[in-house]
């Protein structure tokens, strides 16, 4: 997922909701000081969380190459923003990975973990890169956790899948979760190959409810519906769906039965979709995108550095 194809309106969004009030207090185990490297909207999200959540913005900093962006988390969390790792706090606990997998062999290589007393925490969010290739670059006793999250993390909306590796303790466990829960929800995979089909299931999943919106928005237009009207429609269909799913404890199954009248109009769309094997083809999408991601791992695994 690229993270950095958003605009500015996008993060000036971001940096609203962090005012939003929220009725709880802070989650985070700790201030102690956690390092972002790459300052994109996906680490945009994380902090404006973190501070939703009573995090102090003293213990944050930020570690991003381009001016602009630097400025912008500084002007919207009043955090430090520096350029290079070493500048980030010497007693930093915690250091976010959220950079491009194409160059983390070179941010792994700048991080001083040498210099802390304890072993910190790393927490990748890059696609396709496994433990395997970060405790190659990093260090077989470093305490890594994969993170998997979803672009509507930047609506504090997401859902991220965790994986933690042996050297990971109880303590940096939750704080890896409470990091991903100011911006969503939160799982733990127990293997850590099951992170691909996290990624095609809820790391990809956004787009394809953006191509079923597309897709109705379309189909309304040909009924004659004008491009406002069929817009308002799906997004507010799919909205409310979303919420009856999450909000009634009931499967999806049951739910479309429940709206399902016998020879009525959805019963006639579902058995249209039924008929093309739309389950199967909604399977075959998955399982090519968890293909493609165990491919991407595998790549990276064997990339030499």
């Amino acid at each position: 997922m690229q993270h950095r194809r958003w605009t500015r309106a996008t993060a000036t969004m971001i940096a609203s909701f962090s005012s939003i009030a929220m009725p709880h207090v802070s989650l985070l185990p700790s201030p102690s000081p956690i390092a972002f490297i790459g300052g994109g909207n996906m680490a945009r999200s994380m902090i404006a969380g973190m501070i939703r959540q009573g995090a102090p913005s003293t213990s944050i900093c930020v570690i991003e190459p381009i001016a602009a962006l630097r400025d912008a988390l500084i002007a919207d969390f009043n955090i430090k923003a520096v350029t290079t790792a070493t500048e980030a706090a010497t007693d930093t606990s915690t250091w976010v990975l959220a950079v491009k997998p194409q160059v983390m062999p070179d941010v792994c290589a700048t991080l001083p973990l040498p210099v802390q007393p304890n072993t910190p925490l790393v927490i990748s969010i890059a696609a396709g890169i496994t433990t395997c290739k970060l405790k190659h670059w990093l260090g077989d006793t470093c305490a890594i956790v994969r993170a998997m999250p979803n672009t509507p993390a930047l609506l504090g909306a997401g859902v991220t899948g965790l994986f933690a590796t042996s050297h990971t303790t109880a303590t940096q466990r939750t704080l890896a979760e409470e990091l991903f829960n100011s911006v969503g929800k939160t799982l733990w995979i127990t293997e850590e190959a099951l992170m691909d089909a996290v990624t095609a299931v809820s790391g990809s999943g956004p787009a394809y409810a953006f191509l079923l919106a597309e897709a109705m928005e379309a189909a309304a237009i040909m009924q004659g519906l004008s491009t406002a009207n069929a817009r308002t429609l799906v997004q507010q269909t799919l909205l409310g769906a979303a919420r009856m799913m999450t909000e009634l404890g009931e499967t999806p199954a049951a739910l479309r039965h429940r709206v399902t009248s016998p020879h009525g109009t959805t019963e006639a769309a579902i058995a249209t979709f039924q008929e093309n094997d739309f389950q199967a083809l909604v399977a075959k999408a998955i399982d090519a995108a968890t293909r493609r991601a165990r491919a991407l791992g595998k790549a990276n695994d064997t990339e030499p550095t």
